[in-house]
Order: C-alpha cells, then structure tokens, then sequence
C-alpha cells in the first residue's frame, strides 16, 4: 500500500487518469495546467499529486502524455493482478459483479457469497454464488486480498470479521453503517444515500 501519499491525493489519481485516456491518440503532450482546467482544479495541486508518481514533466511542454498515464497505473498497481470476492449478490451485488471496469485498475472479482439459498450455486456475470459457509476456503484459494460488502447493515460487521480472519487486507463497504477492523485492513464506506443527501442538500 502507498503510504506516503495522503488518501485525498490517491483518490484524484484516478481521475487524472481517467482524463489522460480521454484524451485524443494525437495529444503528445499534456500540461499541469491543462489538466487542471479540464478537471476544475488548482495547478499546484495537480503538479503536487503528480509529483507522488515517477512522471516528470518538460520545462514549457509538460507531461508525455503516455509516460504519465503509465506513471500513474504504475502507482496505482494497475499491471498488477489482484483478486477481490463480493458479500451479498444482492441487486447492488448483481450491479457490481456486472461492471467492466476493475480490470482497468488490475482487479477482478472472482467469486460472491451469499447466504440466500436461491442465489447460491447461480452465476452473475460469469462469477459464482457460494454459500457463506464456503467463504474461508474459497477466499484462501481465490488468495484474494480485496472484498466488497454489500450485505444489509446489521450483517455487515460479522461479513467484515468473517473477511478479514480469511486474510482479506482491504474492505470497500456500501453497507450504511461503519464497520471496525485492525489497523493492518483498509476499510473505505461508501453510503450512497447519504451522499445522495448530501448532494441534494448542495441544490
């Protein structure tokens, strides 16, 4: 894990990324300065994330654009291959097992739990529903380090705890409640109705 980068700094990295690939075959170049305009940032803030990466910028040219997308895919472990399992193949579940774009970052989802008999033995998108009970042996098979929680509130701790005794090192929760866990796991909550509250508050 990137240590050394504040969290708000790794989570632009992405964006800027998503930007530079955005961007036409034939642009060469890219600026500090342009980046932040597209993006509606401060250019010192732009030149500071980046800074975080191996890229290195031109005097009065900028950034190679194709060194500074794999400069930021390096940091990112994109090349990497990580494995990651889902908990709760519910219909948000269903949704994230059915999206394309972890592979972009190197991560593939390669199984779901779920303690519903009629979701059980069932494949979404080409991924397998297990059993609950199956969890421990399949995540220290799959060797995955990554879980998704997307289990009702009151499940979500004793999923988190079930993960984390079977080695997972980093949870993304969209349970709306906070889970605990050692200081060696990662957690990220994701609440999407209160940030949809917080969203319509803004307006």
């Amino acid at each position: 894990m990137n240590k050394d980068i504040p969290v708000i700094s790794l989570q632009r990295l992405p964006v800027y990324l998503n930007y530079l690939k955005s961007l036409p075959s034939d642009a060469e170049y890219v600026s500090s300065g342009g980046i932040a305009a597209a993006l509606g940032m401060g250019e010192v803030l732009v030149r500071k994330d980046l800074a975080y990466t191996s890229a290195i910028g031109r005097p009065r040219v900028g950034y190679d654009r194709q060194e500074l997308i794999a400069a930021i895919e390096e940091y990112l472990c994109c090349d990497g291959e990580r494995s990651a399992v889902l908990v709760g193949a519910g219909a948000l579940g269903r949704a994230i097992l059915s999206y394309g774009g972890f592979k972009n970052y190197g991560i593939e989802i390669k199984a779901a739990f779920d303690s519903d008999p009629d979701k059980i033995s069932r494949e979404i998108a080409g991924k397998r529903v297990y059993g609950i009970s199956d969890a421990a042996k399949k995540i220290k098979e799959l060797a995955a380090e990554l879980a998704v929680i997307c289990v009702p509130a009151q499940f979500a701790q004793s999923v988190a705890d079930l993960l984390i005794s079977c080695g997972v090192k980093a949870i993304l929760n969209f349970a709306p409640v906070l889970i605990s866990a050692p200081e060696n796991v990662v957690v990220r909550h994701i609440d999407v109705a209160a940030n949809l509250a917080i969203l319509s508050s803004m307006i």
